[in-house]
């Protein structure tokens, strides 16, 4: 998990801890917590059955039974993050027990109301996203360094690996997000050196980060990914399964429509292309930009601070040093090598599974969905965050390449 580093680095400004940002764990929550205070029990209860509870399709009447707690006895960010992870999972198994085709139009007042309140503290959305399912849904499991997830839903030991190859892309990822801060520094004190050394250590976080990525055939199986887990990850904007999204009882007597859970709203990818000056096309654009309503408000204001910063990419152009010119196209190159490699992952996890569980549907035997149902259908050629998924990810591929400095 750790990036070797050789050279010695002149010393961080205090710039990350601003934005929440940790320098040993980048994005990631540094040691969440696992336990709730105990007026909180009958949410963890609920969290540590949930894969039984949806299997068994008694999630929903458990719910139904759960107490209207408070959330006044919630203390801190950690407490904060940790009950927002534990509803926004409670959350997915009550809307998606019965599959695609059995959803509900209202979350129950007893779970909607705490889950507003947290996320309204937070400045996250009332859904699972990234902020939890990953950065904050992690734990040791022994002294060995070894990693386990906090709360899980249906998937076994796939959707452990899911989430956990994921974390091990955003650590990978640590290096990187600290050389951003070089860079920028360098460029105000129009320090060349230290400007090329932060960019090859970003080249080499983001190279690093293809490398955990690859863990995902090691860990994931694809129809049990696409069968079961994926339609736990969707949200209720732009799926034809929810077209009208979820009324939260006790927030609002109308529908509200949220995304789901996506690798775009990863702040490590938008701070990236901030820094390099990569200019995606409108559409995809735009999709990216309302997937930073996702992330916890201190990390987008993260992205959105690199975005006013001098510009990298002007800063090589008129230095004319081909060793910043070589080293700046070395992290573009890097980076559209990430999301060619993201697309043939996709391929793979989404669309062959999907091919396949088309055939087996016409068939007998075919796999069951989430709780023994049909196999969802309404996300085929979307992703779980709502846009379509092959036409954007190759867009942002191809702008990305867009970025390189010609010779």
């Amino acid at each position: 998990m750790e990036a070797s580093n050789d050279t010695e680095q002149p010393p961080l400004p205090l710039a990350l801890t601003r934005f929440q940002v940790s320098e040993e764990f980048g994005f990631l929550l540094p040691n969440p917590l696992t336990e709730l205070p105990a007026p909180y029990g009958p949410w963890m209860d609920i969290a540590r059955e949930l894969p039984q509870l949806i299997m068994s399709h008694q999630l929903r009447s458990c719910v139904h039974q759960m107490p209207q707690l408070s959330t006044q006895h919630l203390r801190g960010r950690e407490e904060l993050h940790l009950a927002h992870l534990v509803l926004s999972f409670i959350t997915m198994g009550y809307v998606w027990q019965e599959g695609e085709e059995g959803t509900v139009q209202v979350l129950p007042r007893n779970l909607a109301v705490p889950y507003w309140e947290v996320s309204q503290a937070l400045g996250l959305p009332p859904i699972l996203s990234h902020a939890d399912f990953v950065l904050a849904n992690w734990r040791r499991k022994d002294p060995n360094g070894n990693l386990d997830t906090i709360i899980t839903l249906p998937g076994g030991e796939s959707l452990r690996g899911f989430i956990l190859v994921t974390l091990l892309v955003e650590k990978a990822a640590v290096p990187g997000i600290k050389a951003i801060v070089w860079a920028l520094c360098a460029i105000l004190r129009r320090d060349e050196e230290t400007l090329h050394r932060a960019l090859e250590e970003l080249a080499g976080a983001i190279e690093a980060m293809s490398k955990a990525l690859r863990q995902m055939h090691d860990y994931v199986d694809p129809e049990v990914f696409y069968a079961v887990i994926r339609i736990f990850l969707s949200g209720w904007k732009d799926n034809p399964a929810m077209p009208h999204g979820l009324i939260y009882e006790g927030v609002s007597q109308e529908p509200m429509a949220f995304s789901g859970g996506s690798a775009a709203q990863s702040t490590v990818l938008h701070a990236f292309d901030e820094l390099l000056g990569i200019c995606h096309r409108e559409d995809s654009a735009a999709f990216l930009h309302r997937m930073r309503d996702y992330m916890p408000p201190p990390h987008r204001a993260f992205v959105e601070e690199i975005h006013r910063a001098v510009s990298l990419k002007q800063h090589v152009l008129s230095s004319g040093d081909t060793r910043l010119c070589a080293a700046f196209n070395r992290c573009v190159s890097a980076l559209t090598d990430f999301r060619s490699y993201h697309i043939t992952v996709v391929t793979k996890y989404i669309t062959i599974a999907a091919a396949k569980a088309k055939a087996g549907r016409a068939g007998p035997g075919a796999r069951a969905g989430p709780a023994g149902g049909k196999l969802p259908s309404a996300l085929e050629a979307k992703g779980t965050g709502g846009s379509h998924i092959f036409s954007f990810l190759k867009s942002i591929r191809d702008s990305t390449r867009e970025g390189m400095i010609s010779a």
